[in-house]
């Protein structure tokens, strides 16, 4: 295995504090340093979604340290897939990335009961995305 990641991929939805969060945290607990894992926010929170932590310790995932991050330009240009959920027209697009956008309901102000839902589909997501980036032929 080279040291090189496979591919580069960048969360992002407005406050950076769950979907987003859920998903780069399924994507480096799945690959593992295979696939570099960004995630951001047109509006970052003060901090992760208490529920959506909860929710993804219950799976073996620990969020409970991550910070939100606002969305810079370098972080879209340095990505190769941009994953948005719901923040709109606020990610810069830039040619020969592949934008993706997964419509997910929002966490924010659900108990962890009505997480669990949002993060089986984020993991199913990731799981397909790892599964595209591995089939992908070698550059």
């Amino acid at each position: 295995m080279s040291a090189t990641p496979l591919a580069s991929v960048l969360f992002v939805c407005v406050h950076n504090a769950g979907r987003s969060q859920m998903a780069a945290g399924f994507l480096s607990h799945l690959a593992g340093d295979r696939i570099e894992v960004r995630s951001a926010g047109s509006i970052p929170g003060e901090q992760v979604n208490p529920a959506a932590v909860e929710a993804m310790r219950e799976v073996g995932v620990d969020i409970a340290r991550r910070q939100p991050k606002l969305l810079t330009t370098e972080a879209v240009q340095a990505s190769d897939y941009v994953i948005t959920m719901g923040c709109g027209d606020a990610c810069p697009v830039f040619p020969g990335k592949k934008y993706l956008d997964w419509a997910l309901e929002d966490p924010a102000g659900k108990g962890v009961e009505s997480v669990r839902p949002i993060r089986d589909e984020i993991k199913a997501r990731v799981e397909n995305l790892i599964s595209e980036i591995d089939a992908r032929p070698e550059a």
